[in-house]
């Protein structure tokens, strides 16, 4: 029997979704890193990108890195957010490359590059709207001439990130301004700079428009890949399968209960007010799972199923059909926030569908 809560994880259809991305990107003369932050670092999914042909490895985590450097998972590895500084000997040690915006972070990895005689790759983020990470435009400079001072620091190059904080697309406009930045430092410092990473899955849209990609030549692409949709509209990309992922619970209650609750009403268990229509008597069920799980918002239902609320450990369905029998399973697809919880849940079993 199989487990439940469980993420079923369809390689196959992973591997197809980054070889067309990759192919497709290719043509605009820009690579991929494969992004695996949403996977809690999968050694598995991590190999299915790089057969797909995806230049490298990305991960927020430095404990994602750490278990596939374990795993001896051959590819090139980059923490894309910025290192802690508790973090920078683990950084360095584990790590090919760093995306970072902070000098003093940098002159830390200097240091522990140093007393472990290696060399560690920095890639600067600039700040280009979205107004989450990033070095200002006009203090890009200095920041650079400090990264070039420091031993043991190779400057890779520059990159940006757009459509997370405020929702801000990449278009031709912030991208030419990320490829003249690449421009006056090379022209600033003699140099040439080998990666010009203009952004993640939201960059899909323009990078496959037709329109100047001027010196960008890398995307870090993990939602595209794994759920294939873009990021902007969450429209499903053409070719991509959409279902690679299916997260599937089990029914431990099914009885006939009145959708209206009765009492006086306060707040949830999560501080929420319970929006309630009376519909009458509904055929509702409980799964075993719940928020601290998966975003239950980001649950896709099949036809017939409507969720109704959850708490910590449960999800509350209503039944327009029949009735679900104690022991019934229902699956359900996923957004890329119901993702991210189901993967990093203890709770919920990794199951990879076998051909």
């Amino acid at each position: 029997m199989m487990p439940a809560p469980r993420l079923e994880i369809d390689l196959e259809k992973i591997h197809h979704n980054a070889h067309i991305l990759v192919n497709r990107l290719s043509n605009r003369g820009i690579s991929v890193t494969g992004v695996t932050k949403a996977t809690l670092g999968s050694t598995d999914i991590a190999n299915a990108l790089l057969r797909a042909g995806v230049s490298g490895m990305g991960d927020s985590r430095i404990e994602n890195i750490e278990a596939m450097r374990l795993a001896k998972v051959p590819a090139e590895m980059t923490l894309i957010r910025s290192p802690m500084l508790s973090q920078v000997e683990r950084v360095v040690m584990h790590t090919d490359v760093s995306l970072n915006t902070e000098i003093e972070v940098i002159r830390r990895l200097s240091r522990a590059a140093q007393k472990i005689h290696r060399t560690h790759g920095v890639v600067l983020m600039v700040e280009l709207g979205d107004l989450r990470e990033g070095v200002m435009p006009d203090d890009l400079i200095e920041t650079v001439r400090e990264t070039l001072s420091l031993p043991n620091i190779v400057l890779k190059g520059i990159g940006t990130n757009l459509a997370c904080r405020c929702g801000v697309s990449p278009d031709t406009r912030n991208m030419a301004e990320l490829s003249a930045l690449a421009d006056l430092i090379e022209t600033t410092f003699d140099l040439k700079l080998e990666i010009i990473s203009g952004g993640n899955s939201a960059n899909l849209e323009w990078a496959l428009s037709g329109a100047e990609t001027g010196r960008i030549n890398d995307l870090r692409l993990g939602e595209a890949i794994l759920l294939g949709c873009e990021t902007l509209h969450r429209q499903p990309i053409n070719d991509l399968f959409t279902d690679a992922f299916t997260l599937v619970a089990e029914v431990i209650e099914t009885k006939v209960k009145p959708s209206q609750p009765s009492g006086t009403i306060a707040q949830t268990a999560f501080g929420e007010a319970s929006p309630v229509i009376d519909r009458g008597l509904v055929a509702q069920s409980i799964l075993a799972i719940g928020r601290q799980d998966t975003d239950p918002h980001g649950l896709i239902p099949p036809a017939g199923i409507e969720i109704m609320g959850a708490s910590s450990d449960h999800l509350i369905v209503v039944s327009n059909s029949c009735k679900l029998p104690v022991g019934s399973e229902v699956a359900f697809q996923l957004n890329y926030g119901a993702l991210v919880h189901a993967m990093t849940s203890p709770f919920v079993s990794k199951v990879i569908k076998t051909q």
